[in-house]
């Protein structure tokens, strides 16, 4: 499928992008463009009428949860090493739509209330209301990655959260929820680039985290651990898709179309009036 706002995709991006049986992460080039062949004038383009094509979706949506019983709602979690450009994502993607139809949830390293409980607690908590598209900046996801990176918990817990993360999606998605699952994959070559145009620019020195340089040195290990993710939790009903994110203008044209085609799946349509149009408007013209 391609978005009807995005005109210049040779390939299916769904397809292109989706993790599928055999899908190996090391053969992913983060700086290629999957089924798109043209530059970034002609991104920045379809990227822009796809955002009026998202907005209108987006108020649909809203506006149908709030007069009919439905149920229907978006789901986009985002995953990526450190300055692969999710922030981007939720500005020039997300950003485009009305805020009331949103809800970004960050979630950083788990409260002594949070660790209390199951690490999916908190995740349900912030999923996404009927009408609203929900965007997860990190998930619970860091608790099958940095978890088992870091080895936050023994071997056999981070075993037991792949099958439990499948079984909490599944009743997400039957309970109306499309789930769009997202990897922005960047190169280390990359990363550094923007990690020191970060150190260069004083404007950008709050975003620097010495703590990535650390985490630079694990990258091996962070990549076997995604590969893992992918094969275990990539689902018929929440599958994963690997979106290149060297270029950014390509990450965010790729992620905007997948959410394009979540709700032109959906198909919101305006809600009809539960008034009568035409008396009402004798009705104001006479007040």
């Amino acid at each position: 499928m391609i978005a009807k706002s995005q005109k210049h995709w040779t390939g299916d991006v769904h397809d292109l992008l989706r993790v599928g049986d055999g899908f190996v992460l090391a053969d992913v080039d983060p700086r290629e463009t999957p089924g798109y062949m043209k530059d970034k004038v002609h991104a920045a383009d379809d990227l822009a009428a796809g955002s009026v094509q998202l907005d209108e979706y987006q108020e649909r949506l809203f506006a149908r949860s709030r007069v009919d019983a439905t149920n229907a709602s978006v789901l986009l979690v985002l995953q990526a090493m450190d300055s692969a450009g999710k922030g981007g994502i939720i500005r020039h993607v997300v950003g485009s739509v009305d805020p009331q139809g949103v809800a970004l949830a960050a979630f950083k390293k788990p409260t002594p209330e949070e660790l209390e409980h199951d690490f999916l607690w908190r995740i349900e908590k912030r999923l996404p209301e009927p009408g609203i598209i929900g965007v997860f900046d990190r998930s619970h996801y860091e608790d099958v990655l940095i978890g088992r990176v870091r080895e936050l918990a023994p071997a056999d817990e981070i075993e037991r959260r792949y099958s439990a993360i499948n079984e909490f999606e599944k009743k997400v998605a039957d309970a109306g929820t499309r789930i769009v699952k997202v990897m922005l994959h960047i190169s280390p070559d990359e990363q550094k680039e923007r990690l020191m145009e970060r150190l260069e620019r004083p404007d950008k020195h709050w975003k620097y985290n010495p703590g990535d340089v650390d985490e630079r040195e694990l990258w091996p290990k962070y990549m076997a651990a995604y590969q893992t993710v992918f094969e275990r939790t990539s689902t018929e009903h929440a599958p994963w898709y690997v979106v290149p994110a060297d270029r950014k203008w390509y990450a965010r044209l790729a992620v905007q179309h997948l959410l394009l085609e979540a709700l032109e799946d959906i198909d919101p349509q305006w809600p009809a009036a539960t008034y009568d149009v035409e008396a009402e408007k004798k009705r104001l013209a006479a007040s």
